[in-house]
């Protein structure tokens, strides 16, 4: 599975599974794109089906509710679902 990466600044990584016509997913590209946050985001609907499975296998391993989106930062901090407050304060340390 193969993620796309947006650059900007940020110390620890963070992936973001998404969904293509999720305006909450879109809302939260937006916001890292607007805090200038370096990121890397897959699209789960547009993956085949093993990579979907594969992807949401992933997923599970935060957040068991395979909720969309689905941010994880660093290798201990998972978002799910679109909390601009929470991203906000979690990105900035």
């Amino acid at each position: 599975m193969e993620f796309t990466r947006v650059a900007g600044q940020h110390p620890c990584p963070i992936k973001l599974y998404a969904l293509s016509t999720c305006v909450w997913c879109r809302k939260t590209k937006a916001l890292l794109n607007e805090l200038g946050i370096s990121y890397e985001y897959v699209d789960v609907d547009l993956l085949d089906a093993e990579e979907k499975e594969r992807a949401e296998q992933e997923m599970a391993r935060w957040n068991p509710a395979c909720s969309f989106p689905t941010l994880v930062i660093g290798d201990e901090r998972c978002i799910a679902g679109s909390q601009e407050d929470r991203i906000r304060e979690l990105v900035r340390r």
